[in-house]
């Protein structure tokens, strides 16, 4: 795992990666941006509906943009890993250049449509998923750790599941997928704790999701070869 990483920490200087990490970075701060004027402008309609004043509007408006950069961050995870899942083809195959050439001969592009398809599955596997689990996340606050532990093993179980199935989508068909599933659960899990972990922390988890998907790369390729 700590040789995944520092291989992966080693190659975010190339070029590929940096255009990716653009890329991904811009879409999605996009997406969120469009998530809070989305709030704002609903706010500003429900204002108008219920024939309030001026000044109540721009409170209103002020209050969902709040919301909005609240929900953002919260979000951000999701939001960030289901981009990825459309750019992640080109985070592997620079990796698996650098890294595993004769890996990178046998594998096939991953189509825009998959690509899309496997990111809109994961940010709604966690967003579900934690929503699910939002009750407990409140009640375990009492006992100070709780709430941080179960995050941490949920979002670590879901995040390296994400990132194992970018790259195997590269070298495996849908059922061959379903038996990879069943192996490698441990170092995927530990994976994914790594990358909820560079989620929490400021400006690294700009780069969670480039560092996740190369990090994964590595532990595919050598858990194939173990």
């Amino acid at each position: 795992m700590l040789s995944a990483f520092l291989l992966s920490l080693g190659q975010l200087g190339d070029r590929k990666i940096v255009a990716v990490f653009l890329k991904s970075f811009a879409l999605t701060v996009l997406l969120i941006a469009l998530f809070g004027a989305g709030l704002w402008y609903a706010a500003q309609r429900g204002v108008e509906a219920l024939g309030w004043s001026t000044d109540l509007g721009v409170l209103a408006g002020t209050v969902a943009l709040l919301i909005a950069f609240g929900l953002g961050w919260l979000l951000f995870r999701a939001v960030a890993v289901a981009v990825m899942g459309v750019f992640a083809d080109e985070v592997v195959i620079a990796v698996e250049r650098q890294h595993y050439p004769a890996a990178l001969a046998r594998a096939r592009d991953v189509s825009i449509a998959r690509g899309i398809s496997l990111g809109l599955r994961s940010a709604g596997r966690a967003i579900l998923i934690n929503l699910a689990l939002a009750p407990f996340y409140i009640m375990l606050l009492v006992t100070g750790v709780g709430t941080a532990l179960l995050f941490f093993l949920v979002n670590g179980w879901l995040l390296g599941n994400d990132f194992g199935q970018m790259v195997a989508a590269r070298h495996m068909d849908e059922s061959t997928m379903r038996d990879w599933r069943k192996t490698g659960a441990v170092d995927r899990f530990a994976l994914g704790v790594a990358g909820t972990a560079l989620f929490m922390v400021p400006i690294l988890n700009l780069f969670a999701p480039i560092i996740g998907a190369a990090m994964a790369t590595h532990l595919f390729h050598k858990g194939r070869t173990a």
